[in-house]
């Protein structure tokens, strides 16, 4: 059978930066948790000093590949990472390979990294206030067209006999939940019928037009749509309009950011002198930039036309 909402896709869209994930130090030493916050000395290999912040660093690199290992043993495994590569490292100097151009170059690679990471932590990411956030909200909020939002339960059969029976023990004071686990053909006959909330866009015409009818807690007579027939509940319904603040928070500073990291590096490539070698690859850059202003340009007029339903 064919789902009963139509189709749509979200879009998520994650920030990529610095990352320690909490709890990283729980598991540690009573000393080792004491010294975590001041960047003190853990261990010294051949001279060379491991702190804390050094297992932080670390442990955006390997804590993945310790989800099999008890929380208590992760302290310990990344410490013991960061000695055999050190270890490694040292012998690789003493064999002459710190000279090398890959080595060089990769060292020019990380650093330019870190520098970026760390002006996108202190600088770029710091620069977005929470009042900026509240007036973006603010500002999105007076586009939004309140778009009204229903809860309901549905039994749904092949037949409107069967549709007629069902209503007849309902007005014998059977339960609603209890018929649609029996006898609904919809998959969710196994939450009692509940659709959860949705918008009449989101429904099939008839289906949506008979809730709309509704009052809240009533219960309707057969309805006929493509998908057979069905008896609906009218649990709840909302007036339209913006998400609290509180839930859209994390996204609206994710927007603010993307903006203030292209605004600034729009900004800096217009001081710079880059010079393209390949004249191919200049064309296609300028393509790959056009490209993605289209983009955000579309982005910004589809969401100044989709309005935001309130949360649940």
């Amino acid at each position: 059978m064919k789902p009963l909402h139509k189709l749509f896709v979200a879009t998520t869209m994650i920030l990529t930066g610095t990352f320690l994930p909490a709890g990283i130090f729980v598991s540690q030493p009573a000393s080792a948790q004491e010294k975590a916050g001041d960047n003190k000395v853990i261990a010294i290999i051949n001279g060379h000093k491991i702190t804390t912040k050094e297992v932080k660093l670390a442990a955006d690199d390997i804590l993945p590949n310790l989800a099999n290992v008890p929380p208590k043993l992760r302290y310990p495994f990344i410490v013991e990472y960061l000695i055999e590569r050190r270890l490694l490292a040292q012998q690789a100097i003493r064999d002459g390979m710190g000279n090398e151009n890959e080595y060089k170059t990769r060292i020019v690679f990380y650093q330019a990294k870190a520098l970026r990471d760390a002006y996108f932590e202190k600088k770029l990411k710091a620069s977005i206030t929470d009042e900026m956030v509240r007036k973006s909200y603010d500002e999105q909020a007076a586009l939004v067209k309140p778009v009204e939002r229903y809860r309901a339960r549905h039994i749904l059969v092949a037949t409107e006999q069967e549709a007629k029976d069902i209503a007849a023990k309902l007005k014998k004071g059977e339960k609603f939940e209890a018929l649609a686990k029996q006898f609904s053909l919809d998959g969710s006959k196994d939450f009692g019928g509940d659709l959860g909330y949705f918008t009449a866009d989101e429904m099939v015409a008839e289906f949506a037009n008979a809730a709309k009818a509704l009052k809240k807690g009533a219960v309707s007579g057969p309805v006929k749509t493509e998908f057979g027939w069905h008896i609906i509940n009218l649990i709840d319904r909302q007036d339209g309009g913006p998400r609290p603040l509180e839930e859209v928070k994390a996204a609206i500073q994710l927007v603010l950011l993307r903006r203030a990291v292209q605004q600034k590096v729009d900004e800096l490539r217009k001081q710079a002198k880059i010079e393209m070698i390949d004249p191919g690859l200049k064309e296609m850059l300028i393509q790959a930039r056009k490209q993605r202003d289209a983009i955000e340009a579309q982005q910004k007029k589809s969401n100044a036309k989709t309005p935001k339903p309130a949360s649940n």
